[in-house]
């Protein structure tokens, strides 16, 4: 039997470097985390569809611009898809992953997201402006005990997992 895995050259592939936040809310009904709900082309003409598409609900990142720190990113990105201001409390690790790009020269990317946990500080949750409905169909606080079962993307649930095990590791924060 041979071995089918093809050895992957990531020293020739594109390089993609992004950031993004788990960003804690505590409220009335306990804690909470911002998700964003991204625009997503439908699959199918809407006549077409059975029922209606069931949402994707993602962590907020973006890619780090020349020059700033992925900590910045993370802040910068946190605002601009979910409206909310925030402070970081901690780094909670990297998300490695190949993609394919369904846009324009195909390439393969090797990127890393940084996540970082941050504190929920001022603003409404989806006050955001109207360029970014682009990007992001809504912002919305969920509890935090359901974010690994309603986040589309196994990296981010676990930065949840590690979020949650911070928080019993220094219940200050």
């Amino acid at each position: 039997m041979t071995n089918s895995l093809v050895p992957v050259n990531f020293e020739a592939m594109l390089r993609e470097v992004s950031a993004g936040g788990v960003v804690l809310h505590k409220g009335g009904s306990g804690l909470s985390v911002a998700v964003i709900e991204p625009q997503k082309e439908a699959a199918e003409p809407a006549g077409r569809r059975k029922s209606p598409p069931k949402p994707v609900f993602a962590l907020p990142k973006g890619l780090v611009d020349p020059g700033e720190k992925p900590d910045q990113t993370a802040i910068r990105e946190v605002y601009e898809e979910t409206g909310i201001t925030a402070v970081p409390i901690t780094k909670l690790g990297d998300i490695k992953y190949v993609y394919v790009r369904s846009w324009g020269d195909g390439q393969r990317v090797f990127k890393i997201v940084s996540f970082y946990l941050l504190r929920y500080q001022s603003g409404s949750i989806d006050d955001i402006a109207p360029e970014m409905r682009i990007e992001v169909r809504r912002a919305s606080w969920i509890p935090i005990s359901d974010a690994t079962k309603k986040l589309a993307y196994r990296g981010e649930r676990d930065m949840i997992r590690r979020a949650q095990e911070y928080l019993e590791q220094h219940p200050e924060a």
